[in-house]
């Protein structure tokens, strides 16, 4: 690794860490690591192109499933190089600028994902309470621009503590605690004012994410609702199955990161590897299973595979 002088490490670079006591070990640490990015990588662009290129997913529930690979796609790149950098060729010296950028798309995703599950969660409630308006009031293009609304929120909110970031000053000497940018990290190495990031940051995630939780809560306590007062047992089976890949999907996002909060704020006296393996967990867990869980629940999905199989064989 290059040496750094005082001012540079001060002022304009950031040491990302990777398994502290197991340098030795990282090009083997980084086979599961790089096996999971891959089958993230691939299992959403397979989902992108099955709903892409089979007419039985023009449906506004697969178009969501969409916009959720899209968001894994996002959360991925935005960790892989770091992560694999630093595991594969010790490329721990990170700007300032690719710093923040990086932090602002992590989180960025991070949002949107959680908002694309709270729509998801509005899909299934609509389409189970409001079964014979499901296709008039979900189309296509009121989809599309749902998504890109989520987008657009997911970045502006993310937008103002980034540019702060920018203006600090950075004068403490230390390591982040993982293998790429957070926020939080950030602003602990900065000498400057950091109240209103602090507080932002704060206020977002239980304005945005606490929201987002709220309203899957009660959006599955009215589904939960409507399928009891369902006459025929068969349907209410039917009724509660499409909604299980959903519910997998927000246990596999919101459990490791409240997993990485609680060891962030109590795990003060834990080893760095616990952080770190959380860290790396709650980046790279919902992308890598999104796909997985969608394609072995969804008989549709599993169809549009089968069906892409086929063809490839017959060629």
């Amino acid at each position: 690794m290059p040496s750094l002088t005082k001012a540079n490490l001060s002022y304009s670079t950031f040491l990302l860490t990777g398994f502290p006591g197991l340098e030795w070990a990282h090009h083997w640490i980084s086979l599961p690591i790089f096996v999971g990015y891959l089958v993230a990588l691939l299992g959403n662009v397979t989902i992108l192109h099955l709903v892409r290129t089979d007419p039985s997913l023009h449906q506004p529930m697969y178009y969501f499933l969409a916009i959720l690979a899209v968001t894994d796609l996002g959360l991925c790149m935005s960790t892989l190089p770091s992560v694999l950098g630093v595991l594969w060729f010790d490329a721990r010296a990170v700007g300032l600028v690719p710093c923040v950028l990086q932090q602002h798309f992590l989180h960025s995703f991070s949002f949107m994902e959680s908002a694309v599950l709270f729509a998801m969660a509005l899909d299934r409630l609509v389409a189970i309470r409001f079964p014979l308006r499901y296709a008039s009031v979900l189309t296509g293009p009121r989809v599309a621009l749902a998504g890109l609304a989520l987008a657009m929120r997911s970045a502006a909110i993310t937008a103002a503590p980034s540019l702060h970031l920018l203006k600090f000053d950075y004068c403490r000497p230390g390591a982040l605690s993982h293998a790429y940018c957070l926020h939080q990290d950030m602003i602990r190495l900065a000498c400057s004012d950091t109240h209103f990031n602090r507080l932002y940051g704060l206020c977002i995630i239980m304005l945005a994410m606490g929201s987002d939780v709220l309203f899957i809560l009660l959006s599955y306590i009215v589904i939960l609702r409507t399928v009891l007062a369902i006459a025929s047992a068969g349907e209410r089976l039917k009724a509660l199955n499409t909604c299980v890949s959903h519910i997998l999907a927000v246990l596999c996002f919101y459990v490791p990161m409240l997993g990485l909060s609680i060891v962030h704020r109590f795990g003060h006296h834990t080893s760095p590897l616990v952080h770190i393996l959380m860290g790396t967990v709650s980046v790279l867990l919902p992308p890598l299973m999104n796909p997985v869980i969608y394609s072995i629940k969804t008989r549709q999905i599993r169809r549009a595979i089968v069906k892409v199989i086929s063809l490839g064989r017959i060629r």
